[in-house]
């Protein structure tokens, strides 16, 4: 063979073998799971969700209908990180890890191995995919239901609610009559959600329930965020929230208990659905100091699973609200044990699965379900999917 015929010919091969890979086809090991539904609560470990004095009664009763991930782990610290990783597969950088209390641009100075973009701050450049860009592009719908946003349109709007860029995040702390936080809301860190027609996908936790009303309605992937009292994050053994419930688990547990039985009532969900129930990060322990506006943190649950890697830009000499961070988890290298519910007519009532998993599984695991690529840290070798261990009954 000439060599000018070889070189095209190894070009064109390599060239195709690029396309196919980028036009992943679903597993099909996988159960045909065509609607996702997944709720994120807040800063619990596994045994005060699922051990026997946890106030979460009706999470532990959904765990007998379904899957219990025993050994499922956040992948950092403090929330905002978590919910990044969730749909990016981009690991922690150190304004993340403070939760981007200033809405700030993410300043990149280029791509490392894993996909992961190299540099801080807190909104991605365009370039920076989510699976909500990755839906889109296969014809797939998808939608993220915040709770509260928009509540106070003088704080910020009603669809895909954010800060200015640049500018002080009012969202930090709930406020009477809107509790939204947009750390709680991943999709508004990146500059291909925010700056184009697919903001208009992030809306308002109250249209939910009209979507959930018919399967051409209801979105192939739905992301739902609670707001600050009702994903556990404020109240609990810190007082009540700003509106007098009780907070923490407690009413976390309320929350699931109202708004679970519409989902499983749906009928995408009872067509071909799959709910995913999980924690942002395990609780961390510490002091926070009213003047110098810091937290120290002392003590928590910062492990980690899964080979999970720390990423390009962890800095050891880097202070996270006043404690120097020694790892993607501030005091460690992951987010802690948190475990997971999933609930889905493809899996068989009481199923327990001891494997390793953490927030990049889930994300790996949701492109194979959907047929996409491995976006960042979910493409990591060696990362395990949710498997037969989970999908009991792949027949349905």
């Amino acid at each position: 063979m000439a060599p000018m015929t070889r070189a095209l010919t190894l070009l064109l091969f390599f060239g195709l073998s690029a396309l196919l890979s980028a036009c992943a086809s679903p597993d099909a090991s996988l159960p045909k799971v065509g609607h996702v539904f997944i709720i994120v609560l807040e800063n619990e470990d596994y045994e005060a969700s699922f051990g026997s004095d946890s106030p979460a009664k009706y999470l532990q009763t959904l765990a007998q209908k379904g899957a219990t991930l025993t050994n499922y782990y956040g992948i950092g610290h403090a929330s905002l990180d978590n919910y990044v990783a969730m749909i990016s597969g981009q690991a922690p950088n150190p304004a993340t890890q403070a939760d981007c209390r200033t809405y700030s641009d993410f300043v990149s100075k280029g791509t490392a191995s894993g996909g992961q973009e190299i540099g801080t701050g807190c909104v991605y450049p365009p370039n920076v995919a989510t699976i909500a860009n990755q839906l889109e592009a296969k014809g797939l719908s998808w939608k993220a239901y915040m709770e509260d946003m928009g509540n106070n349109p003088n704080r910020e709007s009603a669809t895909c609610g954010h800060p200015v860029i640049g500018e002080r995040d009012r969202t930090q702390s709930a406020e009477k009559g809107d509790q939204y936080a947009a750390r709680h809301n991943p999709f508004v860190y990146f500059h291909g959600i925010i700056d184009g027609a697919a903001c208009a996908h992030v809306v308002n936790a109250r249209d939910l329930v009209s979507d959930l009303r018919n399967t051409d309605t209801t979105p192939n992937f739905a992301f739902i965020s609670p707001n600050l009292c009702n994903d556990g994050h404020d109240g609990g053994t810190r007082g009540p929230c700003v509106d007098g419930a009780p907070g923490g688990l407690t009413s976390a547990d309320r929350y699931l208990a109202e708004i679970v039985p519409q989902i499983l009532a749906a009928p995408a969900f009872k067509q071909d659905g799959l709910l995913i129930i999980t924690f942002d990060e395990a609780d961390l322990d510490g002091d926070y100091d009213p003047v110098a506006h810091t937290f120290k943190f002392t003590g928590g649950d910062a492990t980690a699973c899964c080979g999970e890697l720390p990423g390009p830009n962890m800095d050891p000499n880097t202070l996270i609200f006043g404690t120097v961070s020694q790892g993607p988890g501030i005091l460690g290298p992951g987010g802690g044990r948190i475990g997971a519910v999933m609930l889905s007519r493809f899996i068989a009532p009481g199923t327990v699965s001891k494997k390793p998993y953490n927030h990049y599984s889930l994300l790996r695991s949701l492109e194979d379900t959907f047929g996409l690529t491995h976006l960042g840290y979910a493409g990591q070798e060696g990362l395990r999917p949710f498997g037969a261990d989970v999908f009991t009954t792949p027949g349905g």
